[in-house]
């Protein structure tokens, strides 16, 4: 199996499993039980992931760090609005 697939089949897994818990929160619009700090850290690391991911020219990590941090600023601004 050629590595780069490997790659990409992780990158599905990790952002699909996000994908629930961010269409509950876009949805609900509950930010409540949310850490503000952890989501600071985790989307700033995202990003850095994709900075990383187009500095490598990998495909998985730059398509999937994309939909990562969309939905996790998405959740961020969120919390910042909502509390």
């Amino acid at each position: 199996m050629n590595l780069e697939w490997a790659g990409y089949i992780a990158a599905v897994l990790t952002t699909a499993a996000f994908v629930p818990q961010a269409i509950k929160t876009i949805r609900s619009r509950d930010t409540r039980s949310i850490s503000l700090g952890m989501y600071v850290v985790f989307t700033i690391g995202i990003a850095f992931w994709l900075v990383y991911g187009i500095a490598l020219h990998s495909w998985p990590m730059i398509l999937s760090n994309i939909v990562t941090f969309g939905l996790s600023a998405t959740i961020l601004a969120l919390k910042l609005k909502h509390g």
